[in-house]
């Protein structure tokens, strides 16, 4: 049995409390480091506010950052406080995952708890707890339960990141119509409006910061915006009626996060969030399956299948045991239906109360299809597409995923296109996040795993409830079927990389080798038009540099056939040992090495931007002594995102630890390699 509870202790863990709270309250400064001793937290009193600043090898990195929040209906938790009390411990810990881009997790660092009181009688209480670790700091508040604060309102959280550089940030908008699906702009950070998290800064000395937030529960989620000189503060997204958050002490908020690394590549494989989730709760994890799946999807995106009853109805049963078939005949282990539900038929955007998630379309044999593929060792992957009618779905949520752990089926992928609910919340407010938790939860208790579309935004909550396995939340591969713009940029999955794959594992859908997107009306589409700017070896470079444990082969399943590269995409897991970022730059390219888990495989996964590359890599990470097989997927000759995306060259070779290859990108091109012992 894969267990995801604690695994074992590396190191001891002790805890030192300042036995006198008169001594704590004399002081105004204190100050905690990362095990390493590299970063530096210290947390003062400045004329009655708290404020913290950080700094990494003794430069500031944050400014001193006012802490505190405004409620409704009484006065901000802000001024004329006073320190009365502190506690530090140091906790190193390894646990383990049960599935990630490691196995192996550990969690190391130094903490500091402040309790904060305002001056007077009628004081209200807040402490302050931050965790300092080598790759960055955590922080969150606690409201203790206390005669003068107990249910409360939060209008605005007052939690600043006050940069001390003017630093280049890669970012996308927040509050707007269409959640987080947009292109990422790169600026200086005075040119920043309200933008969600992750958002990544790179410093005048390279050092690169990441602002997010881990174990977003009963809350509402942060985005953080400009307030000039540098400086940031946190917004929340809110009711219908303003609040942002509503509460009852005792309540803690979601850790606010700092990400540090000295280049690109150290930031990833991300666990910072992770560690600052709580354990996971499930007894057990054996029926969580990360697995490579295909889907009838890209069909409706490309126009020769519809969401709606009809001629061009998809989600057929005939369809679907087709896809069924394909599935089982290379390896799969699950297949997508988008559709099979009473709902679709009209504008199904605005009709989001109108759908059923247990009553099928009269061509679909949902029952006849979860048994076909049962026999055939494939699952059914049903889709529950809300519309932001949220209501309605809890409605029958419970129902639903009975009937779906009945028929076998062990994952669901939501969909949550819409910016409000039907009464006017937010997309990531509390009421939505309490929503997105149930979902989860529910799951859990039904064996059933969660994909989420249109999402809130990933904040760890995998490490505590494993089957919340994989998301979008950003601008997937879909756009390149129907985008205004003609589709995503070559540079667009090198930015994901350091920015939105930061928070946690992405659905992008990868896998279209159809890229000139023929088979929707028989010809190429024009250079304008949309259609995938990559090359084919860059589609498989991306099942290794996009991260899912739910990994979709997206294309139609004829364009698969009698194609070589689909081997790659056979091969390659979807669930890692260890993860080693190569080399890399924001917007420019990345290289990945992935060990598979209890294997020892290894696949090396490299994409660029409209620039070709060539670059050396080392293969030091392999066994000292074992002699392996390189199978290597390049760009071809003349290979070139624009006009010959198809040109691939399929080689391999005898390759050790002392070797090095020689990668050669195209524009908007990659490089997929599969490393195996010599049996």
């Amino acid at each position: 049995m894969r267990m995801g509870r604690l695994a074992r202790f590396v190191g001891l863990t002790w805890t030192i409390a300042l036995a006198l709270p008169t001594i704590a309250a004399a002081q105004d400064r204190h100050r905690v480091i990362s095990p390493d001793g590299r970063n530096e937290v210290t947390v003062e009193i400045t004329d009655g506010g708290l404020f913290y600043s950080v700094a990494r090898d003794g430069r500031l990195v944050m400014l001193p950052s006012r802490l505190g929040f405004e409620f409704q209906g009484a006065a901000p938790l802000r001024d004329n406080l006073r320190i009365v009390d502190t506690g530090r411990q140091m906790v190193d810990e390894t646990w383990t995952q049960v599935w990630g881009e490691v196995a192996q997790v550990r969690d190391h660092h130094n903490e500091l708890r402040l309790e904060v009181a305002e001056s007077g009688q009628a004081t209200r209480h807040v402490a302050v707890v931050f965790r300092v670790f080598d790759d960055g700091i955590g922080f969150r508040y606690e409201l203790p339960a206390q005669p003068n604060l107990g249910a409360f309102e939060i209008i605005e959280e007052l939690t600043e990141f006050h940069l001390a550089d003017a630093a280049r940030a890669w970012w996308i908008p927040a509050n707007r119509w269409n959640r987080y699906e947009f292109l990422y702009s790169a600026s200086p950070v005075s040119m920043l409006d309200t933008v969600h998290t992750p958002v990544t800064f790179v410093a005048n000395d390279g050092l690169h910061i990441v602002i997010h937030e881990a174990n977003l529960v009963e809350y509402a989620a942060m985005n953080v915006a400009n307030a000039g000189d540098r400086r940031l503060h946190a917004t929340l997204a809110p009711w219908n009626d303003g609040v942002k958050v509503r509460g009852t002490t005792p309540f803690v908020t979601p850790w606010r996060t700092i990400q540090l690394a000295d280049r690109a590549a150290d930031l990833a494989p991300s666990v910072l969030g992770l560690n600052l989730n709580p354990p996971n709760v499930l007894e057990d994890t054996d029926w969580i399956e990360p697995q490579k799946y295909i889907g009838i999807w890209w069909g409706m995106h490309i126009n020769q299948m519809t969401w709606s009853s009809g001629p061009k109805h998809g989600a057929t049963t005939e369809n679907t045991k087709r896809y069924m078939d394909f599935a089982a005949a290379n390896g799969f282990g699950g297949v997508l239906v988008e559709g099979w539900n009473v709902g679709w038929d009209g504008n199904w955007i605005v009709n989001g109360d109108l759908f059923s998630f247990i009553e099928s379309y009269p061509d679909f044999d949902m029952r006849a299809v979860a048994d076909y593929g049962r026999e055939r060792g494939v699952r059914l992957i049903g889709h529950n597409e809300t519309s932001m009618g949220v209501e309605n779905y809890e409605a029958q949520l419970e129902d639903a995923f009975s009937l779906y752990a009945s028929l076998g089926m062990n994952a669901v992928k939501t969909g949550y296109v819409g910016d409000v609910t039907r009464d006017g919340h937010a997309h990531h407010g509390q009421y939505m996040v309490r929503h997105w938790r149930n979902v989860i939860e529910t799951g859990a208790r039904h064996g059933i795993m969660i994909n989420a579309h249109e999402p809130i935004k990933d904040t760890g909550e995998r490490r505590t409830y494993p089957n919340m396995m994989t998301r979008e939340g950003a601008r997937g591969q879909e756009y390149n079927a129907w985008s205004g713009e003609g589709g995503n940029p070559p540079e667009h999955e090198t930015i994901l990389f350091f920015t939105r794959m930061l928070a946690g594992p992405m659905d992008f859908t990868p896998g279209v080798f159809d890229i000139m997107i023929e088979s929707a009306n028989g010809t190429p589409r024009a250079p304008e038009e949309s259609r995938l700017r990559t090359t084919l070896a860059k589609q498989l470079a991306l099942y290794v540099v996009l991260y899912s444990p739910l990994q979709m082969a997206a294309d139609l399943p004829e364009n698969y056939e009698g194609q070589p590269a689909f081997e790659f995409i056979r091969d390659v897991p979807v669930d890692w040992e260890y993860t080693q970022v190569l080399d890399g730059k924001i917007g420019d390219f990345v290289v990945v090495a992935r060990q598979e888990r209890g294997g020892d495989d290894w696949y090396v996964g490299a994409i660029t931007d409209e620039e070709a590359r060539t670059m050396d890599i080392s293969l030091s990470f392999l066994t000292p002594g074992q002699r392996y097989v390189a199978e290597v997927y390049a760009d071809g000759p003349g290979a070139h995102w624009l006009h010959t995306p198809y040109a691939m060259a399929i080689s391999e070779g005898i390759v050790d630890f002392r070797s090095q290859l020689t990668l050669v990108l195209a524009p908007g091109g990659g490089q997929a390699i599969r490393i195996r012992p010599v049996q």
